[in-house]
């Protein structure tokens, strides 16, 4: 198998390499926004499969972003909802014959974890404002400053060697078992490789969700958004 820190790539971009990672990732944008235009072009009262469908998933975002974060999950649903989306189908791309997905590789894995970082600062910011964002690193006193910096780095590195680390390794047991006992031996682990990349992608979206909220804290009473029950 090749070396996943190195990828040949298969055409330039002026001065940028294009690697394969970078190819199947543009296909599943391209995929996914399709598919979302056109479920949401058509929106009807009397719902047809894939707008129930689409629905079903939205509430079940809300509801997870709601008991995990005790906030109105409005401002939250695109981004926490095209993580899970995207981390899953780019899980489930390996099951394409000659496609590998891009989160077995650690570029793609830190991108998706750098967004998290970025949102996780931008969230609270915009929660806390900006003193309030800085004073959470001084908490719970001004001591934990250097080691609430370091966490902050660490739990974003932990995202990217959790998720390739699961998603590599599957791959590789794959194409090892593949190589070794025919086309059709292999077939119980592909189901298995189904429900590690469902996993790997709801654990990825709930630990965003979880440091995103963490970052922008509790619900202000000034936040008209936010419910008696949601508070409660």
């Amino acid at each position: 198998m090749d070396n996943p820190l190195f990828m040949e790539p298969l055409f330039h971009l002026g001065p940028v390499p294009i690697t394969m990672p970078v190819v199947v990732t543009w296909a599943i944008m391209a995929a996914l926004a399709a598919l979302s235009f056109a479920a949401t072009r058509r929106l009807s009262l009397k719902p047809g499969t894939l707008q129930t469908v689409l629905e079903l998933f939205v509430t079940t975002v809300d509801a997870q972003v709601r008991e995990t974060m005790n906030r109105d999950p409005a401002p939250f649903r695109p981004l926490i909802g095209t993580i899970f989306l995207f981390v899953l189908v780019a899980n489930w791309s390996s099951l394409i014959p000659g496609v590998e997905p891009p989160t077995a590789h650690l570029e793609t894995d830190a991108a998706l974890a750098l967004v998290v970082f970025a949102a996780t600062i931008g969230y609270g910011i915009a929660g806390r404002g900006l003193k309030g964002y800085l004073a959470t690193f001084a908490e719970p006193s001004w001591v934990m400053i250097p080691l609430n910096i370091v966490e902050q780095i660490t739990r974003t590195f932990s995202l990217v060697v959790r998720l390739f680390g699961n998603v590599m390794s599957g791959v590789f047991i794959i194409g090892i078992v593949l190589s070794l006992a025919g086309l059709f031996v292999p077939i119980p682990l592909m189901a298995l490789d189904l429900l590690t990349g469902a996993v790997q992608a709801y654990i990825f979206a709930i630990l965003a969700t979880v440091f995103i909220g963490a970052a922008a804290g509790e619900a202000s009473e000034r936040d008209p958004h936010t419910s008696k029950e949601t508070r409660t």
